[in-house]
């Protein structure tokens, strides 16, 4: 559980307190050097990093070449960086991580709910939720690479009804749709969003 003040201090003011931690429950991490790489769909099994440096050490060897996902919000790194090198101590940063990756989720929000056409039923919000916390995991939502796409803007209404589907935000990969597409330029291919292939879940091929 994250700490409330951590939360009041350095995650994005636009988020309501609980679906910070609904966000970070679902999406994220416990451990602000968590580092997450995957390949192709596939997650590649990588050291568990003891202090920043080492945890940066692995991210900026995988950056460019696989997805990489790092810190509380499991934020995707590479985005809006074209080299490894440029790549900031701040991503394992509690705070710093927690202030980018709500911010970036915010946005991505956004943008789901733009996709429904901004609704103001407190009836629609835990739907939006989970498929703002889906297009967080995949990178896509309907076709567009939200990390990288213009933020829409405007305010998230009725948040707290989120609460009611808590359960099902943290399974919202099991039931969502395969994303294989490729991005179309290879040397972009950390900051082309997040692949994710879902077709060898059970043993398939």
């Amino acid at each position: 559980m994250l700490d409330a003040a951590l939360i009041k201090e350095c995650a994005d003011p636009s988020l309501e307190l609980a679906i910070v931690e609904q966000f970070v429950m679902a999406a994220g991490s416990d451990d602000p050097l968590a580092v997450t790489v995957k390949s192709g769909g596939r997650l590649i099994l990588v050291p568990k990093a003891r202090t920043a440096d080492e945890a940066m050490a692995i991210v900026r060897q995988y950056a460019g070449q696989a997805v990489v996902r790092v810190g509380l919000t499991q934020f995707p790194a590479g985005v809006g960086v074209k080299e490894p090198a440029d790549l900031k101590p701040d991503l394992v940063d509690a705070c710093q991580n927690l202030r980018k990756g709500t911010a970036m989720f915010a946005k991505v929000h956004r943008i789901v709910a733009k996709w429904y056409g901004n609704p103001r039923s407190e009836d629609v919000f835990p739907q939006i939720f989970e498929d703002a916390i889906y297009a967080w995991k995949s990178g896509e939502y309907e076709g567009v690479s939200v990390f990288q796409a213009e933020d829409p803007g405007g305010a998230l209404a009725n948040q707290k009804e989120a609460r009611a589907d808590k359960s099902e935000a943290g399974t919202v990969d099991a039931g969502a749709p395969p994303q294989t597409a490729e991005p179309s330029d290879e040397k972009k291919i950390g900051t082309a969003g997040i692949r994710v292939d879902l077709s060898r879940i059970g043993g398939q091929q």
